[in-house]
């Protein structure tokens, strides 16, 4: 039986498809922080080491690459609590990790906020699916954390997330002043502990 040509390449584009879709969301995440979301689209290109073209395919417009990289930040979050739970020594230091990312997250969402809060439409259901993929996962941390007797029991996932986020906000206005946000969130975390 003969080899029909070029099938044997059909799956490795693909791989390269997937691979390029997800270093242009990397790519586009940083650059959104530094540059913000009206960053030029070159600019992303370069950094993800493709063709503008790519990005096209991949996100016909500005706001299908923003949706897509909020999304992926979301889901690969999401992922993270468990996965810490189940390397980590204990169930706080699951939870601190997760945390730890989840500034990450926010700093990078502050670069998308001025989107998130335009009159755009196909924004909207952005904040339900942020908090539906990552609430019941702070809880779960949560949950464990106080089941081990590491923390205080009665803790609220969308409270702390939600103090977490103002914490990242106040290093946008605190220009001049020494506002180390980990530092601060360090000391959040701390505070739920067991005295």
């Amino acid at each position: 039986m003969s080899e029909v040509p070029g099938a044997a390449v059909r799956p490795q584009r693909r791989a390269d498809a997937r691979r390029n879709a997800g270093s242009v969301l990397e790519a586009a995440a940083a650059v959104f922080v530094t540059s913000g979301v009206e960053a030029p689209i070159r600019e992303i290109a370069a950094r993800a080491g493709v063709g503008t073209a790519t990005i096209y395919r991949h996100y016909p417009t500005r706001a299908d690459l923003i949706l897509a990289v909020y999304r992926s930040q979301v889901e690969s979050l999401s992922e993270a609590g468990p996965a810490l739970l189940a390397s980590e020594p204990g169930p706080h230091q699951a939870l601190t990790k997760w945390i730890d990312r989840f500034v990450d997250f926010v700093v990078t969402k502050q670069g998308l906020a001025s989107v998130l809060q335009s009159s755009e439409s196909c924004y909207d259901p952005l904040h339900d699916y942020f908090l539906e993929h990552l609430v019941p996962v702070c809880t779960r941390l949560l949950d464990e954390a106080a089941q081990a007797g590491e923390i205080v029991e009665g803790q609220d996932a969308h409270e702390l997330m939600r103090a977490v986020g103002s914490i990242c906000a106040g290093a946008n206005v605190a220009e001049g002043v020494r506002y180390d946000v980990r530092h601060l969130v360090r000391l959040l975390i701390n505070g739920l502990r067991r005295s």
